[in-house]
């Protein structure tokens, strides 16, 4: 996949701070908050600029029992059509059952059973779309008691048996280190990097001994520690900031995409 080097994601209360800010190379876009047939201007003259724009879901749920949602998949291969996409990603996560909507990415059972049903799902998912899927790893404030493998061991296979690329979140490899002692750099060595499609990077906040992936701060130092030890292991294509409420000054995001690049100590192509 080509270089998308250092990128933001793309949000409403930010259209106007992104489009004028120096550096920006890609953007990422919620895909539920967005309709093919009406992008938004800001994601327009983005575009027009040469940006790549990455469709990126939440809804879809290959972590369920239930087959992907056709009219979901329809929704994502419609958005990447409309963005030009090199690609759409989505998240490996359990996100409802028995028509109830659990309204947050839970992460799903790590049971070979599991594995079996994700890769199906994965696979259909893959056949709807006109571009390449990402999966990425959840931040987690519980874990399973059955599980038989840890989240790297589940993602190494499910991409040997489908192929799907990898959206490394580093600050969820952190929030899972913190809230259920899954070491974070043992991730790093067991994951297959070089499916790496692009990595995100986000802080959050701590509370009663657990740390939330919020999305409304500065990554907290470990968070670029774990980028820098990924950069040491692969290259990623590229590194995004996340960032989804208590929105900051330009400075501030400016600051936030100043210290990625530090930490990727120049291993973006």
């Amino acid at each position: 996949m080509a270089g998308l080097g250092v990128g933001i994601g793309w949000r409403t209360e930010l259209d106007l701070t992104i489009e004028r800010m120096a550096g920006v190379e890609f953007l990422e876009v919620v895909a539920e908050n967005i309709h093919p047939d009406r992008l938004p201007e800001s994601l327009q003259v983005l575009r027009e600029r040469g940006l790549p724009v990455i469709p990126h879901g939440v809804s879809l749920g290959v972590g369920g029992a239930e087959r992907p949602s056709p009219a979901r998949l329809a929704h994502l291969a419609a958005c990447a059509q409309a963005l030009d996409a090199p690609l759409v990603s989505e998240h490996l996560a359990f996100v409802r059952g028995g028509g109830v909507e659990a309204g947050h990415l839970l992460p799903v059972p790590r049971t070979r059973e599991s594995l079996r049903v994700v890769a199906e799902n994965v696979r259909r998912a893959q056949d709807a779309l006109p571009v390449p899927l990402a999966l990425e790893n959840v931040a987690a404030l519980f874990g399973w008691p059955d599980d038989e493998l840890t989240e790297a061991q589940f993602l190494a296979e499910l991409v040997e048996r489908t192929g799907v690329g990898l959206l490394v979140d580093v600050a969820n490899l952190h929030t899972n280190q913190v809230n259920l002692g899954l070491p974070a750099v043992a991730a790093l060595d067991t994951l297959p990097l070089e499916h790496l499609a692009y990595v995100h990077v986000a802080g959050g906040q701590e509370h009663g001994g657990l740390w939330h992936d919020t999305h409304t701060a500065v990554a907290p130092q470990a968070v670029l520690d774990l980028l820098a030890e990924l950069c040491a292991r692969a290259t990623p294509p590229g590194v995004l900031l996340e960032w989804d409420g208590a929105y900051p000054s330009d400075a501030v995001l400016a600051g936030e995409l100043t210290r990625i690049r530090a930490a990727t100590a120049g291993a973006l192509r």
